[in-house]
């Protein structure tokens, strides 16, 4: 691809500063994280040849055809999502500033369509699947605000960036880089994950395919819940960049925010690599996938996107260098594709499973599996069980003694514990941190997203956090649950005492109450709970003392590790 097929949409500085000066009357919102890794690379060039945020007409010919209305090749809907109260603000025509979260205006968006998509249509779509066990559906369904703003965007400013500047590089730039080293044929690897020998072998194996030089690429946007952090991943890289001959490899971060679909993914990332300047694109086994569903079983096929990359690799521009599953043969100590391995070879295998068990546990890694300075970066940032922060997470009905149980918790926990231990029961929360807020469902859901990131900072500095919500909701707790699970142990504590019982207690008079009408939208009499499909621990009061509860809780705590050496 040669530069006259390729621009970014930042103005010059003259116009820049003539642009902020108009922005002071324009209406502007305040862009999302998804939505700023977005227009970083709608403005820098990595989302050529979009011009902004996709109208509707667009948005639907990506969704069934994987075609711009133009006839462009684009195979993931980018699209800018704000809420209701916004939408009923702006008209067709009408210019808004999108600003970052630090307050600088980025970009200008000329607006020219506003719509309400049906999201499940679009997940079937782009997905394959409305499950909201996948992570990219879940975000689409429970996540996204109801309304779509389509237009071309006016770049003002790139987003700052204040981590591994030194590896940050537009399109624009690593084309540079490229034909100042004299790269003429470069091969881009993604990933989201921390690299291991299999990984280096099969890019080594790839660049020599291609005879092209290897440019690793990892994104360090949005990944997939539960990956690890892109700081710590980022360390790996610049350490396993030494087992790479010199002059031969680089690494650049790339600000994308994976949706994980799979095959259109992995259609995407070549698009977004050839546009950085890239000939070739590694695509190996579960491109993009975001692993299996409650049953078990995949959302995709292992090489499903390889198939469909190979469909469209002439309109992408970028060539696929295609891969199998790399396994250790240990009679021939190496690496080796698995289908290029005889049957009655003895292949070693360590799964991500076994190997994050080795490390909360502090066990040895067999040597042929990774390298010494990668295991010691992420035992730094996954130390043992017993070292890590974590939060105990109580939800169940009003009276089902969440509270009394959280409170026996702690005081057990302090008596045992040499860590900083916090009890955020629903109560203590609702008068210091959420007094302004009432009981709608918007505002309890913000309450136990409040409580969610005061027990995050709390488990990530290893203290102990103990919440006590009722917490109705099965998708606010998921977003909870995968907040604080980045930064260490996330328990879920179902307290599951029946309705009958709850309301025979009601010390509040709140049930009375709510039967009464006197009460809108009480949870278990007019409002739903979701119970916990798949709670850590399931206690009831019932028939379980809060003494007793209280143990049961700390009998999980001790097996699954967290109290170790106490």
């Amino acid at each position: 691809m040669n530069d006259a097929t390729f621009c970014d949409l930042l103005v010059g500085p003259e116009r820049a500063k003539e642009s902020k000066r108009e922005t002071i009357s324009l209406a502007s919102w305040d862009l999302l994280p998804r939505q700023v890794w977005d227009v970083e690379l709608l403005l820098n060039g990595g989302f050529f040849p979009l011009t902004g945020f996709l109208n509707e007409g667009d948005y639907a010919s990506v969704c069934q055809n994987l075609h711009l209305q133009n006839g462009e090749f684009w195979p993931v809907p980018i699209t800018l999502d704000v809420s209701e109260e916004f939408a009923e603000t702006i008209s067709i025509g009408d210019r808004v500033a999108l600003r970052h979260p630090e307050g600088m205006v980025l970009a200008i968006l000329t607006v020219e369509s506003l719509w309400r998509p049906d999201p499940v249509a679009e997940a079937h779509a782009v997905f394959g699947t409305e499950n909201d066990k996948h992570p990219g559906v879940f975000e689409l369904l429970n996540q996204y605000n109801p309304v779509y703003v389509g237009g071309r965007l006016e770049g003002l400013e790139l987003p700052p960036h204040h981590t591994f500047q030194i590896l940050r590089h537009t399109p624009k730039e690593l084309r540079q880089i490229f034909k100042k080293r004299g790269w003429q044929k470069v091969v881009a690897f993604q990933t989201r994950n921390p690299m291991h020998q299999a990984h280096v072998e099969l890019t080594r194996r790839a660049s020599a395919k291609a005879e092209a030089n290897l440019l690793l690429h990892p994104v360090v946007g949005r990944t997939s819940p539960g990956d690890v952090d892109y700081y710590s991943r980022v360390r790996c890289y610049r350490q396993v960049l030494k087992h790479y001959p010199e002059q031969t490899t680089m690494l650049s971060l790339l600000p994308l925010a994976m949706r994980m679909a799979g095959p259109r993914e992995a259609l995407w990332h070549g698009i977004i690599r050839r546009n950085y300047g890239c000939t070739h694109f590694i695509v190996g086994r579960h491109h993009a996938d975001p692993g299996n569903q409650s049953n078990g079983g995949p959302f995709y096929g292992a090489y499903d996107a390889q198939d469909l990359f190979k469909k469209h690799e002439e309109q992408l521009g970028i060539q696929m260098v295609p891969f199998s599953e790399m396994v250790y043969v240990e009679d021939l100590a190496q690496y080796m594709e698995s289908s290029d391995v005889a049957a009655e070879a003895k292949v070693l295998s360590l799964s991500g499973t076994e190997f994050r068990r080795r490390l909360r546990e502090g066990l040895e890694m067999p040597s042929w599996f990774s390298y010494s300075e990668v295991v010691s970066e992420l035992r730094r940032t996954f130390p043992p069980r017993g070292q890590q922060g974590f939060t105990v997470f109580f939800t169940g009905l009003s009276g089902s003694g969440k509270s009394t149980i959280a409170n026996v918790l702690l005081a057990k926990l302090m008596e045992i514990n040499h860590r900083p231990t916090t009890l955020l029961d629903g109560d203590i929360v609702r008068k210091n941190l959420s007094s302004e807020l009432g009981f709608s469902k918007e505002h309890r859901t913000l309450n136990i997203e409040r409580i969610g990131f005061v027990a995050s900072e709390i488990t990530k500095n290893r203290g102990i956090a103990i919440c006590a919500p009722i917490a109705p909701h099965a998708a606010v707790r998921r977003r909870v649950r995968e907040s604080i699970s980045l930064h260490g142990g996330f328990v879920e504590v179902y307290v599951a005492t029946p309705l009958d019982v709850c309301e025979m207690r009601d010390r509040k008079g709140f049930y009375a109450k709510a039967r009464a009408g006197l009460i809108k939208n009480f949870t278990g009499i007019d409002d739903p709970y979701e119970a916990p499909e798949h709670p850590d621990v399931t206690v009831d009061t019932s028939c379980l003392s809060a003494d007793q509860a209280a143990q049961k809780i700390l009998l999980f705590l001790a097996k699954e590790g967290y109290l170790e050496g106490v």
